[in-house]
């Protein structure tokens, strides 16, 4: 087993020993990507995130790999070819993470199937190769069959077509993962506070450990930008003058139960009121339904979903569902912001704001990358990488990621085993039971997660906090909020014995994570209100 532990690799900053070749800011999917690209091709590597792992836009996603039907739509050919293609790696590469997954579009005009069918088929011929099956037109009857609780009355027929689901947080622990075996480095919890620069040009950061608050000069022959909607913030250390480029576009999705629509297939809705799409995608026994897109003014770390985007969602839902979602039903709300590339004059239509990735080298040497999708993150990490190696004069080394296993691959994955997810890994996780056999027992009864997870996470996937892992190492806070609130005084416990934290760090974590998870609720959930760690926080939100 690899070392994929923070004081291990803590340690390998202070024995460095000279610049790093390529040093990434931002642990997200742009710049996990890029530090697996940076490490396989040999290059010495360093990753720092000043939170967790994704914990920011790359674990709020709609949980789709996909070439953007809507980009077809707006006549976006390239954007579509490049995504399937990078789409149809990422399946291959990652099985255990990302796999096909049909949709069905029903259809209630007269002509939306033949439509819909010619669209869908340009889209399956992109794909060239790696298309993941061939799209076809469905009668009604066969529309129902295929996604139970949609309304019948009025429906025509339906068109399938195929993309790829997959589970972004874990997909983002697993790179990192990729990353230390390929010999990189990646630390959560450091932050990078400054640039150090020679005439003018960056050689280097000042960043700090936020656990012990040590502070590190590091030196770099090339320092990346991939901070996502922060870009700007590292853009003006380097250049106070600097003029902002990202504008923030909220996506906000609702998690329902599998009971609203209890099929395998996802449903695909080509055209809501504001003429987007939305989606509802069966995932870990759950219904996420979304997204919205809404231009906001400035970001934030924990971005809040607006009433009228959750209004929007259960109206638009309520369509097309017999069963009509009510805000009581609501299990969580979790919102994501896109870093698009800002507008130029008064324009605010997120349409208009381009989702394709772009590179900025700035006079400084600082590399950024603005904009993209989790389904072209490997691209987009070979483009800073191959960039990298021009500005830092690196020896050049070919990318070797297209073919590259990430860190649990496994070639079928039983999505009704509750540990499929971790691969590969399921062995290894289970194997602790024989260290403590406690470990066994479920950390709540609600929900099927074990109490050897929590061990495994702290251990291996290095998890600081609660929400680290109720919210990223296992989707607890996406899936269910209330259920996560519940699981949380166990996991605090847990992961004080691991990391050797006392009694007021458990209750502090318990008290944080119970505030933090209220915010995925559309009414405040406090269990145990005579339990003081759980009094104290209901005392704090009011």
């Amino acid at each position: 087993m690899m070392q994929f532990r923070r004081d291990t690799l803590l340690q390998k900053i202070s024995d460095a020993g000279g610049p790093w070749d390529i040093l990434i800011v931002g642990g997200g999917a742009t710049g996990l990507g890029a530090a697996v690209d940076a490490a396989s091709r040999g290059y010495k590597t360093l990753l720092l995130e000043q939170l967790d792992f994704a914990k920011g836009t790359s674990s709020r996603s709609t949980k789709l790999v996909h070439g953007g039907v809507r980009y077809l739509a707006q006549g976006d050919i390239g954007l579509v070819r490049e995504a399937l293609y990078e789409r149809g790696l990422l399946l291959k590469n990652a099985p255990h993470l990302a796999h096909d997954e049909s949709f069905v579009i029903p259809n209630y005009e007269w002509w939306g199937g033949p439509f819909y069918t010619i669209g869908l088929t340009i889209y399956d011929l992109l794909a060239g190769r790696l298309s993941l099956g061939r799209s076809k037109l469905i009668s009604k009857k066969e529309t129902l069959r295929r996604i139970p609780g949609i309304k019948s009355k009025g429906l025509y027929n339906g068109v399938v077509y195929h993309d790829g689901q997959f589970d972004d947080s874990r997909l983002a622990v697993n790179l990192a993962q990729t990353c230390v075996e390929q010999g990189g480095v990646l630390l959560n919890y450091f932050r990078v506070n400054g640039l150090i620069k020679e005439n003018g040009k960056i050689k280097g950061v000042t960043a700090t450990d936020q656990e012990t608050n040590k502070e590190y000069r590091i030196a770099a022959k090339v320092v990346v930008n991939a901070t996502g909607v922060f870009v700007d913030d590292l853009l003006a250390m380097d250049a106070p003058e600097h003029k902002p480029m990202v504008r923030p576009s909220q996506g906000v999705h609702i998690v329902l139960d599998r009971s609203f629509m209890p099929g395998e297939d996802a449903l695909m809705i080509p055209k809501t009121e504001d003429g987007r799409v939305l989606f509802a995608v069966p995932w870990h026994d759950k219904l996420v339904v979304g997204t919205t897109d809404t231009p906001l003014n400035e970001h934030s770390i924990e971005p809040v979903a607006l009433e009228e985007e959750i209004e929007f969602i259960i109206r638009t839902a309520s369509k097309y569902l017999e069963r009509q979602p009510q805000r009581k039903d609501v299990l969580s709300v979790f919102a994501g912001l896109r870093p698009l590339a800002a507008p130029s004059g008064d324009s605010t239509k997120t349409k208009e704001i381009s989702r394709s990735h772009k590179l900025i080298v700035s006079a400084s040497g600082l590399l950024t990358m603005t904009g993209g999708k989790w389904t072209t993150y490997r691209k987009m990490s070979e483009d800073i990488v191959d960039k990298a190696i021009e500005i830092g004069g690196l020896k050049p080394v070919a990318c070797a990621t297209r073919n590259l296993r990430i860190h649990g691959y496994q070639e079928i994955a039983d999505q009704s085993n509750p540990f499929f997810f971790y691969g590969s890994d399921q062995e290894a996780l289970l194997k602790l039971i024989d260290e403590n056999k406690e470990w066994a027992q479920k950390i709540n009864p609600k929900a099927p997660y074990i109490c050897a997870q929590v061990i495994w996470a702290v251990r291996n996937e290095m998890a600081r906090t609660v929400e680290d892992f109720l919210a990223r190492r296992i989707r607890a806070l996406f899936l269910d909020a209330r259920v996560a609130i519940d699981m949380a005084p166990r996991v605090a416990e847990l992961m004080a014995a691991e990391l050797g934290k006392d009694d007021s760090w458990q209750k502090a974590e318990v008290e944080r994570f119970t505030k933090l998870a209220n915010g995925y609720l559309l009414s405040p959930y406090y269990p145990q209100v005579s339990d003081p760690v759980y009094a104290e926080a209901k005392n704090n939100h009011d």
